[in-house]
């Protein structure tokens, strides 16, 4: 069991990886107010979700402890940022807001992993 969840586990690396870098690629066209969101972002919180989900499906049939609070706001945080980049996934031009929002969700969730224990 504990091989095929740090197989899920790398999985959810690969879609933050995507979401994050697709994040961080469009840097400089946000400074020029021309960032998009990617496809690679899109598929990236998918990842993240699918492959979240099935950790903890994972973890709770291995009989480990799953800090429900903690997934809860993780959960939270993935549906807003999946929601702003869905919406707005065939827009040529992003407003700011919201494309920095996705970025500051993106690196909140990732310090909420790490940090939180």
């Amino acid at each position: 069991m504990d091989v095929l969840i740090n197989v899920f586990v790398a999985l959810h690396i690969i879609g933050i990886a995507s979401l994050l870098g697709g994040f961080l690629t469009q840097m400089k066209a946000m400074g020029a107010g021309t960032a998009r969101f990617t496809p690679a972002m899109l598929h990236g919180a998918l990842t993240m979700l699918v492959t979240g989900v099935a950790l903890v499906g994972l973890n709770q049939a291995d009989d480990q402890t799953v800090n429900n609070v903690k997934i809860g706001i993780k959960l939270a945080l993935l549906v807003v940022i999946l929601a702003l980049v869905y919406v707005k996934r065939d827009e040529e031009e992003v407003d700011k807001g919201a494309f920095i929002a996705v970025g500051a969700l993106t690196t909140v969730n990732i310090f909420i992993a790490t940090v939180w224990t």
